[in-house]
């Protein structure tokens, strides 16, 4: 299993973020990517929907051999994560709690923010991670379901509407004085410089790519599963499920422009 790929999926593009960290991290392993982009976003649909497709995606991944799953959906790891690592015969990590781990080492105060899609907020897996971690930290959270297209629309990563919607959304945070920020989902790295301008350069942004790798890292060293030197040569597959051409397009923002090569699936 050494030289098997590690699946990643996400909703969408956003999980390249956490792919491309990976990528960086691990530079002898591949990996298999799929968005569900004919099914994004995942943060307004029911946890049962959002289990059947994680469900269907992972069945597919096991299919294409891989040695592990990463759910680089924060909405999947939330509502899907625990059913799948009962599951699946691979090892299976999720982003929350990497990016709760994250949050609880960097906070001063113990004031810590959490944003990301309706159903990763309501879903409270952050709160419980971070509570975990660090139980007397005091945890405020807002959902922020209009970041995604505006992070998947050319064009609007720095527009005035998305800096006048990020002041109403970031709001109860910046009136609970957070000092520490988790972007609870993939999207938002890409509009960090907004929300960082929005709610104040002293509060500290944890994106939980970086430290999913290191999660990754640490679970295939745990069972044995690095890849042997040279697996960088090795093709990595991306794959979409709707519209590729707007994947391959927005995808060159998280891997660069060598983001060229996308197949497509179908779910039933």
């Amino acid at each position: 299993m050494n030289g098997a790929p590690i699946g990643i999926f996400d909703s969408g593009i956003g999980g390249l973020t956490v792919a491309a960290a990976i990528m960086r991290a691990l530079p002898d392993e591949r990996v298999i990517y799929l968005g569900d982009t004919a099914r994004v976003p995942y943060g307004p649909k029911s946890p049962e929907t959002v289990v059947r497709y994680s469900r269907q995606i992972a069945s597919w991944l096991l299919e294409q051999q891989v040695k592990a799953i990463v759910v680089a959906c924060n909405t999947a790891t939330a509502h899907a994560l625990a059913v799948l690592q009962a599951e699946c015969p691979v090892p299976v990590i999720g982003v929350v709690e990497p990016g709760a781990r994250a949050a609880a080492a960097a906070t001063r105060s113990g004031r810590i923010g959490v944003i990301g899609t309706t159903g990763t907020i309501n879903s409270r897996a952050y709160h419980r991670a971070i509570a975990a971690l660090a139980p007397a930290a005091c945890v405020t959270s807002a959902a922020c379901p209009l970041f995604v297209p505006l992070v998947e629309e050319e064009g609007w990563l720095d527009h005035p509407a998305t800096r006048l919607i990020a002041e109403t959304y970031l709001a109860p945070l910046r009136a609970a004085s957070v000092d520490t920020l988790v972007l609870g989902c993939t999207h938002y790295p890409l509009i960090a410089s907004v929300i960082g301008a929005t709610v104040g350069r002293e509060v500290t942004l944890v994106d939980s790519a970086a430290e999913t790798a290191r999660a990754l890292r640490a679970v295939l060293a745990t069972f044995g599963l690095q890849a042997s030197a040279g697996g960088a040569s090795r093709h990595h597959r991306f794959v979409a499920t709707d519209a590729p051409d707007t994947f391959r397009r927005i995808g060159q923002r998280f891997i660069g422009p060598t983001f060229d090569d996308v197949e497509t699936t179908v779910f039933a």
